[in-house]
């Protein structure tokens, strides 16, 4: 069943305080990398999640899909190219930067870790300014 949030973009910011909240308590920054993979994946998918919330809010997603289907990254590209082409980009490097990189990977560079965090706001900024509560 689909969680739908009473203010996604809220949320969606909750999502990524928490992600941050996980970087600077957990993740063990030393020097210029983070020496916990663990953690700085934890907070990639946290992040990410966060993305996906703001954008569910903003574009509706969820409720254009068929019951019990499951979104996909490629509703998402098409939904945000369809309302503004130029955040197919942002929302594209988002997905590899906080997804895949820093979810998956466990990137430990800590300015790549904090460049897909600005990615991620970005969108969520853009989902903001594009969200119209009922």
């Amino acid at each position: 069943m689909a969680t739908v949030h009473k203010n996604p973009i809220k949320e969606a910011q909750r999502y990524l305080n928490n992600a941050r909240e996980i970087l600077s308590t957990k993740a063990e920054k030393e020097g210029s990398y983070y020496s916990d993979p663990k953690y700085v994946k934890m907070a990639g998918n946290t992040a990410w999640n966060g993305v996906l919330v703001a954008l569910d809010g903003c574009l509706g997603i969820k409720e254009k899909l068929k019951k019990g289907q499951r979104p996909d990254f490629k509703h998402y590209l098409a939904a945000i190219s369809k309302k503004d082409k130029k955040m197919s980009r942002p929302l594209l490097t988002a997905y590899d930067t906080l997804h895949k990189s820093l979810g998956y990977d466990g990137v430990l560079g800590y300015k790549s870790v904090q460049a897909a965090m600005a990615e991620g706001e970005n969108v969520i900024s853009w989902a903001a300014k594009h969200y119209k509560e009922a």
